[in-house]
C-alpha cells in the first residue's frame, strides 16, 4: 500500500528509487508515530536527489549535524505479520529431543530424559544428516527452536579464536565451543540470523573437548563459553560446569570465562575453584532488559547471582555490550553501574567489557519480523568501518567516554575493553581518559594507567 502510494506520489521513479524513499518514510513514520502520508505532506520537491536529501537528513539528524558521512542501508521493505516471535512461550519444555547414536546411552542423555520425560526421543545417525533431510525453513524454525533438542558427540568444532570483525582491535579470547542455541530471545541476538539449525545443540562428550584443549591451549589463555549459546542457562540440567571447572582446576595459568544473562548459578556454587574461573553477566538498564531481553533474569537477580559467586571466591567480569542508544540513556546506564558496584568490590572484578550496538545489515529485516514493535532500530546506524550498521562515530565516542568516566568513579584498576571497536576509537578515547585502563592488541604508549597487554591479565585479576 505505502509502495503505491509512494509510486503515485512520485510517477518519475524508477523501481530502486521507490524502494529506498519507501523505506525511508516507512522508518520516519514509525519513528514519529505518524502516518505515511505526513511524512509525504511535507515533502515539496519531486526530483530524487533532493528528497531523499531531505529525508536523510530528518533521519539520520546527529549524523547530519556532525557531518558524518551517511550511506544508510536501505532494504526492501518486507513485513510478515507470521514471523512475529512468542513473547507467551518463555517455557523450556522441549517436545522432541534427538539423540545420535554414539550419545544415546551418555550423562546428559539421561539428564534430559529425567527432566523432560513427556518428550519425544528419537535416536538419530547425526545431526549432519537430520539438517540435510531437513531443510531450515527460516524464521519461523528460528522461533519454534526451544521445541527442539538435539544431544550429539561433537566431533570436530572444539575451539577457536573470537570472531572478531575485520579492522577491529581484537582482546585475544578465545571460544570454548560448547553447544549451540539460546533458550532466550534477545531482540538484536545475531544467532537470529546465524543460526541454521532446526534447535538447540548440547554436546554429550564434554571429554573430548578436554583432550582435544591440551593441543590448542596457550600460555595465560582466556577461555570461555557463551558465545553460541548462554553459559549457564540450563546449567542445572547439563552440569557442564562441573566438569569444566574440575578439568581446569589443572589448568591454572588459563583464565576461563562463564557469560550469562541468567541467575542459574546454583551448580557453579556447588563446585570447588582454582580462583581461575571468572563468571561473567551480560547487563544492561532494566529499562533495557524488559524492552529487548526476554525471558532472561532481571538486572537485579543477576546482580545478586553475581553477588553470590563472588562470595564463594569467583572472580567477576561485565559485559556492557550491547550498549543501546536511547533518550535518557545515561541515566538508566550510569544507575545500572552504581546499582553494579553497590553489591560488587572492584577487587572482585576480573574485567569490564564494553561495546555499542552493531549487527550484519541482513539482521535489520529479521529483528523488524520477529519484533515489529522494536524501538532499537529507529536510532541512527548506518554502514560502519567493517560494515555493520552501527550508531555514528561521534555518538559511539560520547557513549564510551560517559562509561568509562562512570567506571573511573569507582576504581581506576579494573581491565576494561571495548568490543569490536576500531584502533581510532581506542586511541581517541585513551587520550581524553589517559587513566583509563584500556586493554587490547595494538600498539600504544605504555606507562602506570595506559593500557594493559594481555599477557598482564592474570597479574590483574
Amino acid at each position: 500500500m505505502q509502495i503505491r502510494k509512494i509510486a503515485s506520489r512520485f510517477p518519475d521513479f524508477g523501481v530502486n528509487k521507490i524502494q529506498e524513499i519507501s523505506r525511508l518514510v516507512y522508518e520516519l513514520s514509525k519513528i514519529e508515530k505518524a502516518l505515511p502520508e505526513k511524512i509525504l505532506n511535507n515533502i515539496s520537491s519531486n526530483d530524487f536527489e533532493a528528497v531523499k536529501k531531505e529525508l536523510l537528513k530528518k533521519r539520520f539528524p546527529y549524523a547530519s549535524a556532525h557531518n558524518e558521512k551517511i550511506k544508510p542501508y536501505l532494504p526492501k521493505l518486507k513485513l510478515d505479520p507470521t514471523s512475529s516471535f512468542d513473547i507467551n512461550n518463555s517455557e523450556f519444555n522441549p517436545k522432541k529431543i534427538l539423540i545420535e547414536k554414539l550419545a544415546i546411552n551418555s550423562y546428559l542423555a539421561k539428564r534430559f530424559r529425567a527432566f523432560f520425560p513427556k518428550a519425544e526421543f528419537t535416536e538419530i545417525a547425526s545431526l549432519k544428516s537430520f539438517i540435510k533431510d531437513n531443510k531450515n525453513p527460516g524464521i519461523a524454525n528460528y522461533n519454534k527452536r526451544r521445541s527442539t533438542v538435539f544431544i550429539t558427540n561433537e566431533k570436530y568444532d572444539f575451539f577457536k579464536k573470537c570472531p572478531c570483525t575485520k579492522g577491529a582491535v581484537g582482546c585475544g579470547y578465545n571460544i570454548f565451543n560448547l553447544g549451540f542455541g539460546c533458550i532466550f530471545d534477545c531482540t538484536y541476538c545475531y544467532l537470529q540470523e546465524y543460526n541454521n539449525t532446526p534447535g538447540m545443540i548440547f554436546p554429550a562428550n564434554i571429554d573430548k573437548f578436554f583432550k582435544e584443549f591440551k593441543n590448542y591451549k596457550k600460555p595465560k589463555m582466556r577461555i570461555g563459553t557463551g558465545e553460541f549459546s548462554d553459559s549457564l542457562m540450563l546449567d542445572h540440567i547439563t552440569e557442564y560446569s562441573l566438569s569444566i571447572i574440575e578439568f581446569f582446576n589443572k589448568h591454572k595459568d588459563t583464565l576461563f570465562e562463564f557469560k550469562t544473562k541468567s541467575s542459574n548459578v546454583g551448580t557453579v556454587l556447588k563446585a570447588r575453584h582454582s580462583g581461575n574461573i571468572i563468571v561473567s553477566w551480560s547487563l544492561n538498564p532494566q529499562k533495557i532488559i524488559d524492552k529487548n531481553e526476554f525471558f532472561t533474569a532481571a538486572l537485579s537477580e543477576r546482580l545478586e547471582s553475581a553477588e553470590k559467586c563472588s562470595q564463594a571466591g569467583y572472580k567477576i567480569g561485565f559485559h556492557f555490550d550491547p550498549v543501546i542508544y536511547f533518550k535518557g540513556w545515561e541515566r538508566e546506564y550510569e544507575r545500572a553501574i552504581d546499582l553494579l558496584f553497590n553489591r560488587i568490590k572492584p577487587k572482585d572484578i576480573a574485567w569490564i567489557s564494553t561495546g555499542t550496538f552493531r549487527f550484519k545489515p541482513e539482521l535489520k529485516s529479521i529483528i523488524e519480523n520477529r519484533f515489529p514493535d522494536n524501538e532499537i532500530l529507529d536510532e541512527e546506524l548506518l554502514p560502519g568501518y567493517d560494515n555493520k550498521l552501527r550508531y555514528p562515530y561521534g555518538l559511539r565516542y560520547n557513549m564510551y567516554k560517559f562509561l568509562l568516566s562512570t567506571f573511573e568513579r569507582y576504581s581506576k584498576k579494573i581491565p576494561i575493553y571495548l568490543c569490536m571497536e576500531e584502533t581510532s576509537m581506542w586511541q581517541n578515547l585513551m587520550s581524553a581518559l589517559p587513566e583509563a585502563r584500556l586493554w587490547g592488541n595494538f600498539d600504544r604508549p605504555k606507562g602506570p594507567g595506559r593500557a594493559l597487554f594481555l599477557a598482564d591479565t592474570t597479574a590483574n585479576t
